[in-house]
């Protein structure tokens, strides 16, 4: 969740580091920091608050230089936002700095024990701690021969007396041409340059200067210096290294011309749509096709349950796909919270599918959930938007979204581009099971004419921006809908709380009547996804319920059902389309809703306060 960027170069490390920060600001953070190796000494600034406004200003007049240093954006566990407690953290001597994504779930022993062999600390986090224990190490190994680097063993003994979680960056001022870095549980790259490496949890940060990356794998630790890396791995003799490409340049990750990042991934939806089913319909046989399952027909047709394992925006995404796997192939799905699956015992027999859905791949409850399943002996597939992420490397084969780096915290362009590579998923199972070769085409038409529908609903932006005019200050959001329509609800309430910080909820719309009707009232709109589907008249009595008690009506329909406009207060309207695919239509104006709604209430879209892009901790 926090942010590391590590530069060791020819460059003016103060000036790589500041660019990476900023760029790892929609990672979500509170405080941010640098430490640099000058003149065999260290220099540390670190600052509560957005780094512009905090870090940005001090480091010009501090007159920083030097070519190699650490950087890092915090999301606070232990400890409170603050200066002090800001990375980058020094041990007892002030010879070693170090940065840290994760949690070291036993600091609260190992820094008793340091208290009592007379350590000090200056913060309240579990960071500081492991800074010491390196610390101790450091000195230790300086005094004896062995094989490797004195910082990179110091790092190794120290983590095995941890236990958590840990993405970290370790420099030290005895060493000004090494850096180690080394990951359990939180991601951690190496970028590779000339004459130049970088040390990164996130790919955006070192975009700009590299396109060769190292994706860490858990307990590798690395020795990195201007010309070179080394990995090994705590846990055995040898460690797996692939230099891997990113995908994507550094223009990717720029606004361009749109005031937010949310809004431009709104706007990229036909283009990331087409993309998730470029290359995967094949039309003669009214099917799907994929290169990555690494399954085959035999093994996919013995199929006999799925169960989903995803969190947030995602879990809503394996919501819409039980209702499609369901209706086309005719296997029953449950869709879990990951962050409960992990910690369940359920029961799973061998022919259970998982698939885990993720848009960053390093999701912690997901990652969990992925290697509980792998260690019962069950197939994990993962639908995934990061090539080289942890869980697209550790599933037996998955689906890759190719919808570009998402930088706005609150999901968008993943969700769509998730229930479409879902769906395509639903037709291959039901292409070899029982669904006909005549549903199949419909389907495939559907599909290709999904990116065009897309831009259809985006055009309706003015009228959706005067919508969120009318209810920005409400204070209270209810959000409906019915079979395939529900996770559509989950996700537009999910959106609103998101950004807005206004009390939203999604319900089916029956449900309303068994409890939840008595908050309606003239001060709280219901936004009601009515399209022109099996349950149409159904959803139109839930509206005139809503009606009766004087709340307003905003109303998602489809092309043909223009007699709602006696009833609802606003009408957005959507194409036509088969039912499954009704979840991609219909959420792209309730995203837009939230976004200007959220922008009308002065809040920092791309940036909600208290959360985090990608969760990779508990």
């Amino acid at each position: 969740m926090c942010g590391i960027i590590g530069y060791i170069g020819r460059q003016s490390a103060p000036a790589v580091i500041l660019e990476g920060l900023r760029r790892l600001e929609y990672r979500g953070y509170d405080s941010a920091g640098m430490a640099l190796i000058e003149d065999g000494g260290f220099r540390v600034i670190k600052k509560k608050g957005k780094i512009d406004e905090g870090l940005a200003p001090m480091i010009q007049p501090a007159g920083l230089d030097g070519n190699i240093g650490l950087g890092h954006t915090r999301w606070a566990t232990h400890g409170a936002p603050s200066d002090e407690n800001s990375h980058p953290h020094t041990d007892q001597s002030g010879r070693i700095v170090l940065v840290h994504n994760g949690v070291i779930e036993n600091y609260e022993p190992l820094k008793r024990k340091l208290l009592a062999d007379g350590h000090t600390f200056k913060s309240e986090t579990d960071t500081e701690v492991l800074a010491h224990i390196i610390g101790d190490y450091y000195d230790l190994e300086k005094e004896r021969d062995g094989e490797g680097h004195p910082l990179a063993r110091a790092v190794m003994s120290a983590l095995r007396e941890v236990i958590g979680t840990y993405g970290i960056g370790v420099i030290c001022n005895d060493d000004t041409g090494t850096m180690v870095g080394a990951r359990r549980g939180s991601p951690l790259i190496i970028g590779i340059g000339k004459d130049e490496n970088f040390l990164a949890s996130d790919t955006s940060a070192m975009v700009a200067h590299t396109q060769q990356v190292v994706f860490l794998n858990d307990y590798d630790v690395a020795t990195i210096t201007r010309g070179d890396f080394n990995v090994v791995n705590l846990g055995s003799d040898t460690a797996k290294v692939q230099i891997s490409r990113i995908e994507f340049d550094a223009e990717a990750v720029e606004k361009g011309d749109y005031p937010h990042f949310m809004l431009k991934e709104i706007f990229e939806q036909p283009k990331t749509i087409a993309n998730a089913v470029r290359g995967r319909l094949d039309h003669e046989e009214a099917t799907a096709k994929f290169g990555g399952l690494n399954m085959t027909t035999a093994e996919l047709r013995a199929v006999d349950r799925i169960v989903i394992v995803a969190c947030g925006t995602s879990l809503h995404a394996g919501l819409a796909a039980e209702y499609t796997i369901e209706e086309l192939a005719q296997i029953p799905v449950e869709v879990e919270y990951a962050s409960e699956f992990r910690y369940r015992n359920p029961p799973l027999d061998k022919n259970t599918l998982v698939i885990a859905i993720t848009q960053s791949g390093e999701t912690a409850d997901t990652l969990a959930g992925l290697r509980e399943s792998r260690r019962r002996g069950h197939k994990v597939l993962a639908i995934c938007n990061v090539v080289g992420s942890t869980i697209a490397r550790e599933s037996d084969g998955g689906i890759y979204l190719h919808a570009g780096p998402e930088i706005g915290v609150a999901s968008t362009k993943a969700f769509t581009s998730q229930t479409t590579v879902l769906t395509l998923f639903a037709l291959l199972m039901g292409r070899i099971r029982m669904l006909s070769n005549k549903l199949g085409k419909e389907i495939i038409r559907a599909l290709d004419a999904l990116p065009q529908q897309v831009q259809s609903v985006l055009e309706k932006n003015d009228t959706i921006k005067q919508i969120a005019e009318k209810y920005h200050n409400a204070r209270n959001f209810f959000y409906l809908g019915r079979q395939y329509n529900y996770p559509v609800a989950l996700e537009g309430a999910l959106k609103l709380k998101e950004i807005s910080y206004i009390h939203a909820e999604g319900y089916p719309a029956a449900e309303m009547k068994h409890g939840p009707i008595a908050l309606i009232d003239e001060n709280t709109p219901t936004v009601v996804l009515a399209p022109s589907d099996s349950l149409y008249e159904k959803t139109i009595s839930n509206l005139q319920e809503i009606r009766a008690r004087k709340g307003p009506i905003i109303a998602v329909v489809t092309n043909t059902n223009n007699d709602i406009s006696a009833i609802a207060d606003e009408i957005i309207t959507v194409p036509n389309v088969l039912e499954p695919l009704l979840p991609i239509l219909e959420v792209v104006p309730l995203q837009l809703l939230a976004y200007h709604i959220a922008v009308m209430r002065g809040c920092d879209v791309d940036k909600p306060r208290n959360l985090a892009k990608s969760v990779t901790v508990e």
